[in-house]
């Protein structure tokens, strides 16, 4: 019998329509019946990690572990959290469950070594509190995987393009962006991470080609797996 996904959403709003979609687009199923139950907690109340982690605002912790424990009552056989420095807090929230926790963060890195086993150097794209709280460099670490991050100034361009997403932009000066992007190649490194849950819909929209991969996409094909159900494409 397939497992029910509890989605601890709404960090933001549109990061977790956009790993409702890829569960839904990548389930290998022919009709309804075939894909996941899936339980959404689309949150967006849960107070701001970046404001929190840099500049000592109101902490998500409490709202999390909140959202967390309603998606197990209300069914969840396995839980998932489509917001990369949510993950700060990854075992501050799975200690107060009883069902499966999976780790965005983790799963990319086996994704990583699985996919392109000479990796050593993979370039970071994130928030400026996930590079703050090094839960990509702790992560990535045990797996041989050295993580570039761009520098101060770089991050803040990264921070605008997550910034455009979450207001809904269309349009935006990519500039600054393909500089980040240029400066990190020369870094020798292998491939970019979209180490935050807005860049690969700012990836999309406004066609940013570039070797990467994305945790969001890797997360749901976990799920999906751990569901009980078939990844498209892939064999059972």
């Amino acid at each position: 019998m397939a497992k029910t996904i509890g989605i601890l959403g709404g960090m933001g709003p549109l990061a977790t329509v956009d790993i409702f979609h890829k569960i839904v687009s990548l389930t290998d199923a022919n009709s309804d019946q075939e894909h996941i139950h899936m339980i959404i907690e689309n949150n967006p109340g849960i107070p701001d990690r970046v404001n929190f982690l840099l500049n000592h605002g109101e902490s998500p912790e409490k709202q999390l572990v909140q959202s967390a424990i309603k998606l197990e009552l209300m069914g969840a056989d396995v839980l998932i959290m489509p917001c990369n420095t949510a993950h700060y807090f990854y075992d501050a929230i799975k200690k107060h469950l009883g069902i499966g926790f999976i780790n965005m963060i983790d799963e990319t890195a086996k994704e990583i070594k699985q996919t392109s086993p000479s990796c050593t150097r993979i370039g970071l794209l994130a928030t400026q509190g996930t590079y703050y709280t090094g839960i990509y460099d702790n992560v990535f670490a045990p797996y041989g995987i050295e993580v570039i991050k761009p520098g101060i100034e770089d991050q803040q361009y990264v921070a605008d393009l997550i910034s455009a997403v979450k207001k809904g932009q269309t349009t935006f000066d990519l500039t600054n962006i393909y500089h980040v992007l240029n400066k990190l190649k020369k870094e020798n490194i292998e491939m970019f991470v979209l180490g935050c849950t807005e860049l690969p819909i700012a990836f999309q929209i406004f066609n940013i080609k570039e070797k990467y991969i994305d945790p969001t996409t890797v997360l749901a094909c976990s799920a999906i797996r751990y569901a009980g159900k078939n990844v498209c494409g892939e064999k059972s």
